[in-house]
């Protein structure tokens, strides 16, 4: 967190595969883990009506910046599984097997030439932008996947 930094910072979901789930955008003085309890309530479940369940997130990988007891517990009351790297016990020069997942779905959106400098001056703007950019990652993936 740095106080006097003007700007915006970019919050993303994914799954497993780094397909953007959810997208948001918060002030740039602001810590990173205030965005997490946002973004996991923004996830909606899917749910079958045949065999009456509920698909909702399995665990949460995340770097050290969301390591905090309140995040764990509440992650925890939410039956989500939590992978967070500890400060002071795990070295951050290993990212690990799922870390890079979010950091190429970051590249990803950062490489649209409206996201990587904020030109947008309303941040509703901006994050329509980064939706945009996010479902254009998705459908790049299906078309992929499809031929």
């Amino acid at each position: 967190m740095d106080r006097g930094k003007p700007g915006s910072k970019m919050h993303i979901l994914s799954d497993a595969n780094g397909l953007p789930l959810l997208v948001g955008v918060s002030a740039g003085n602001t810590h990173d883990s205030e965005g997490l309890k946002p973004m996991i309530e923004g996830h909606q479940t899917r749910h079958d009506p045949h065999n009456r369940r509920f698909f909702k997130p399995q665990r949460l990988h995340a770097d050290k910046a969301y390591d905090r007891p309140d995040l764990r517990r509440w992650l925890r009351w939410k039956h989500i599984g939590v992978r967070i790297a500890r400060k002071g016990i795990e070295s951050s020069e290993r990212l690990g097997r799922r870390r890079w997942v979010i950091e190429r779905t970051m590249s990803w959106l950062s490489g649209y030439r409206r996201l990587s400098p904020r030109y947008e001056r309303h941040p509703r703007n901006y994050l329509a932008f980064l939706g945009l950019a996010a479902a254009i990652c998705c459908y790049k993936r299906l078309v992929r996947l499809t031929t």
